[in-house]
Order: structure tokens, then sequence, then C-alpha cells
């Protein structure tokens, strides 16, 4: 059985494509990429589309308004986005992780946050120096956190944090491990740090953001950790967000390197290189290389599209997913990332002096997918996670 997963239905009988949404969105935000690689920001203009289209929706429970969309679809709208612009697919990845928090929280507080604001926008990041003191009724919380991308934009942030009592002591579950949560605040309470200079992905705007003795609300945090907490039942919140970050930045990684070839192959039939009497496309080393980079870009993509797709139908049966499915879904998408930055890569040195310039659509997108690939989802250990797993190990989950 193949499911038809690219429509969602969204207030009443209403079926919406929303990789179509995308594509028609793409033409814009492609126009727009100077002025959000310039300013380091999404524009309003911008924003204001992407909510229209309902796309900072996607993972959202129906419950406060969400499409709860199929994995795949997420997928193929943020690859659709990052062919215009990585930056923005980055930000609205982010942003749709993020947003699967609503399933872990009382729907009343849900709705606040998200069902009652139709351009609602999470964002958070690491602190590893944070903490949350409890206090009755919540918790006193200071820290500060980076790499929130699209932070600049969002309503809220949310802060991961180890709980410790009032005498400094840290709180312990029953694993005897130090609990945390990640604690959801209003974008107003924190003071963002504006640091975010960088190689690419500089749309992003992933600055840090700091709280000092913030009180926060027991109900308005969470434990990310899926199966602990979720209140939705729809087979989507069987999925961490975790493996749909991986998901997600794997569907970056491909676009870019999608709308790279493209126009590589555009430039090679136009461009005659210096010293040369026939165009770059009659060169019989480039015709090899765009081959094995055409051939090693469409298998990753399609190996993480139906391993995805077919952990989806799993999902709809059970009701659960695996470790097993838990770790195809590491293995296809930081295999997809590196492949994506392979073929890249390609394209920018085959192109010549074509590249470097600013003007061509090569420099920017080679900045991109090395950002992208430095970033946690592109880590060399995962291979080794799932290596060890596969030849009977016992390896660390935290990141699968």
């Amino acid at each position: 059985m193949q499911l038809d997963t690219r429509k969602s239905v969204m207030g009443g009988d209403l079926e919406i494509d929303y990789l179509e949404r995308a594509g028609a969105l793409a033409p814009t935000i492609e126009a727009l990429a100077p002025e959000i690689e310039r300013e380091r920001r999404l524009p309003p203009s911008l924003l204001a589309a992407l909510h229209e289209a309902g796309l900072f929706r996607l993972l959202l429970p129906r419950t406060v308004g969400g499409a709860e969309v199929a994995p795949d679809v997420f997928f193929q709208v943020i690859e659709e986005i990052a062919k215009a612009d990585a930056s923005t697919a980055w930000c609205l990845g982010q942003a749709l992780g993020c947003s699967m928090s609503a399933a872990y929280l009382d729907p009343t507080v849900a709705w606040s946050i998200f069902g009652s604001d139709p351009r609602a926008v999470l964002a958070w990041g690491p602190g590893p120096k944070a903490r949350a003191v409890a206090v009755p009724g919540g918790y006193r919380v200071s820290g500060t956190w980076s790499f929130a991308s699209g932070g600049r934009h969002a309503t809220w942030l949310g802060g991961h944090c180890p709980i410790f009592d009032g005498d400094g002591k840290p709180c312990l579950g029953t694993d005897g491990r130090v609990l945390e949560r990640t604690m959801l605040f209003p974008a107003a309470s924190a003071t963002m740090a504006d640091v975010w200079n960088v190689v690419g992905l500089k749309g992003t705007g992933s600055d840090n953001f700091t709280v000092t003795d913030l009180f926060v609300r027991h109900d308005h945090s969470v434990i990310r950790e899926f199966e602990q907490e979720c209140r939705e039942p729809g087979p989507l919140y069987r999925i961490s967000s975790t493996s749909m970050y991986a998901i997600g930045f794997a569907g970056v990684a491909l676009g870019i390197a999608r709308a790279t070839l493209d126009s590589f192959v555009q430039t090679a039939r136009d461009k005659t290189p210096r010293g040369m009497k026939n165009p770059l496309r009659d060169n019989a080393v480039v015709q090899s290389q765009a081959a094995q980079a055409e051939a090693r870009l469409q298998s990753a993509r399609l190996y993480l599209l139906q391993s995805v797709r077919e952990i989806w139908q799993a999902i709809n049966i059970s009701g659960a997913i695996t470790v097993d499915q838990r770790m195809t879904i590491r293995l296809a998408s930081t295999y997809a990332i590196h492949q994506a930055r392979e073929a890249v890569d390609f394209a920018y040195h085959a192109a010549g002096a074509t590249a470097i310039f600013e003007s061509n659509p090569f420099e920017r997108r080679f900045r991109d997918i090395h950002t992208v690939s430095q970033q946690l989802q592109g880590r060399q250990a995962h291979f080794e996670t799932v290596g060890n797993y596969l030849l009977g190990g016992d390896p660390d989950l935290l990141f699968v």
C-alpha cells in the first residue's frame, strides 16, 4: 500500500498540498537570498509568506491548528525551500522540530503558545551551563543558550536545563541521572546577543540568548525524550524531534546539492574554459564525474526518502518506532548530508573560477553545505554509532 502523503487535512475537509505551496514560494525566496545573506535574517515579508502558506505549522498537532504531516512531506518541503535558499530552509526545519514539543505540553498550554497565535515560532539551542532551580509551581531559570536558529523571529524560546533543588543539589531521577527539562518562555523574556558571524547559513541568525533567574511554570517545561510525556496519539509523535531534525537537515543538504548540480549543468553547457576549444560539457573527465555525482546524490536521496516512507507506514500499523528504525533514519540522513557535500564540492571545483564570484550560483551554496556538514547532524561519529549497533554493540542513543 502506498500512502498519498503529499497532502494533509487542515481545517475541515480542505486538502492542502504543502509541497506545491513551497514550490510556489521558491522564486520569491531565491530572489531574496542575497538580502537574507546580507542582513543575516529572514525579512518580514518572507516570514509573512511562510506563515500564510502554513509552512511553520507542518509538524504541529491538529489539536492546536497544525497540519501534522507525514515525515516525507516535511522532508520534501524543506528540500524544496533549500533549493532556493538554505538559511530559510534551515530556520523552517529548526522551528518545525521545536514545534513538536506541543505534543508534550498540557493541551491548554499548547494552545496558549501555538494555537492562539497563528504566527507562533519556537526556537532553542544548547546551553551547557544553564540551570533550573525547582521552586513551588515551577523553576527559577538562568543560562545562556547558543545556535538558536530563527531566534530573531521566534515568539517563544526554549532552554534545556538540568534541575537543582533549593540547596543547589542536582535532582536525580529513578535511574540515578540528573533530571533535565526544556523550559519554554516568551522570546521577550530573553536578551539576544549578536554573535552569528560565520562562513555559511548566515541568514539563520543563530545567535545566543540569555535569561537570569526567570520564573518558568512547570507546565511550560517538557522532557524532550518523546516516549515519556507525549500527550498526542498521532503516529507523528512516536518519532522523536531528534529523528525529525535528522530528516529535515538532510533535506537542507540535498536541496543545496540539487540546486548546485542543476546550476553546474547550465554552466558546463555555456562555458568554454580559458585555453580550451570546446565547452566544459565536452570534457570527458567532467562528464564522468558529473554522472557519478548525480548517481550518488539521487541514490542517497532515495535511500532516505524510501526509508522514511517505509518507517512511517510501519509506525501507522504498530504505533511505535523501533531502535532499528531510528538507526536507519540516523544512517540514511547522515549519509545524505555527506553525499550532498561531495556533489557540491564536485560542481564547485569543476566550474573553475566561475564558482568564486558571489554573482554566480555556487559560492554561497558551497559555504552553506560546508556549514550544514559541520553541524551535529553531519557528524562522522554517527556512522560509528550505527556501525556499533549493526555489529551487536551497545552504542549511545543520545543522537539516534
